[in-house]
C-alpha cells in the first residue's frame, strides 16, 4: 500500500492497480487540487474542499462515490461509514467517519469530525485500527489536545496528522518549518522529532509492533 497526502484532508492511497482517494479536493474550492482517476472516492462532509469527486475521472470513467454511513463493499474493498459531526467553516453538518479494510490492514478516516467523542455504535463496531487519519488543524476540526486525547482513545498503530495550514513559505507537511497546528499535536502526542516524507509504503507486517507512531506526510501537489 502507498499513501500520499494532497493537502487538508485528500489522500491517495493505491494498492496493486486500485486506488482510492478520501475527500478530494473539489475545482470550486480555495485549495490547489491534484487530478487523478481513482477506483473510490470516499467524502466525509460536503464542502467544497471534500466533495471534489469530479476532479477523479478519467477516460470516460468515473469512480465510485462513497459520502455517507452504511456499508459498502467494492474490488476487494470493505467500507464503513459512521455518522459524526463537523462545525467546519462555522456550520454544524453531518460527517462521516469510514473504516476501510484492505489487504489485511484496517484504515480509520475521521474526515472533518469537531468532535473527540465517538458514539457507542462506532466503539463498538470498530476493529483495530492499523492506519488512523487525524485532523489536528482546529477552526472547526479537531484541535491538538481534543485530536490526541481521540488518538489515545482509538490507539491506533500508526497516526497521520492531516487538515492543518503550512507553515509560513511551505506546504502542509513543513517545507520550511513546521506548521503549528502540527507542532501543537506533535508536542501532545510527544512525537515532536518526527520528520515528513514524501510517501508512505507499508506492508501488514511492518505494523508489527508499532502503537501510536506519527507519520507526517509530505503535500505531493
Amino acid at each position: 500500500m502507498i499513501i500520499t497526502y494532497q493537502g487538508v484532508e485528500f489522500f491517495k492511497v493505491q494498492f496493486g492497480d486500485t486506488i482510492l482517494a478520501f475527500n478530494p479536493i473539489s475545482k470550486e474550492s480555495k485549495f490547489k487540487n491534484t487530478r487523478f482517476f481513482a477506483d473510490v472516492a470516499l467524502i466525509s462532509a460536503n464542502y467544497p474542499d471534500f466533495n471534489g469527486a469530479e476532479t477523479l475521472s478519467y477516460n470516460g470513467k468515473d469512480p465510485l462515490v462513497i459520502s455517507g454511513p452504511g456499508e459498502y463493499e467494492t474490488k476487494g474493498v470493505f467500507i464503513k461509514g459512521f455518522q459524526s459531526k463537523t462545525h467546519y467553516n462555522g456550520k454544524e453538518k453531518i460527517n462521516t467517519v469510514y473504516t476501510v479494510v484492505l489487504e489485511g490492514m484496517t484504515l480509520c478516516f475521521l474526515g472533518a469530525i469537531s468532535d473527540e467523542k465517538m458514539s457507542p455504535e462506532f466503539l463498538e463496531a470498530i476493529e483495530d485500527i492499523d492506519i488512523l487519519f487525524l485532523p489536528v488543524g482546529d477552526e472547526g476540526v479537531l484541535d491538538a489536545t481534543k485530536a490526541n486525547k481521540l488518538a489515545v482513545t482509538l490507539e491506533p498503530k500508526i497516526i497521520i496528522p492531516m487538515h492543518y495550514p503550512p507553515a509560513p513559505g511551505g506546504r502542509a507537511g513543513g517545507d520550511v518549518g513546521v506548521p503549528n497546528a502540527l507542532k501543537k499535536f506533535l508536542k501532545e502526542a510527544g512525537e515532536e522529532d518526527v520528520k515528513p516524507i514524501d510517501k508512505l509504503t507499508i506492508k501488514k507486517k511492518d505494523l508489527d509492533g508499532k502503537e501510536g507512531e506519527v507519520v507526517i506526510l509530505s503535500q505531493s501537489n
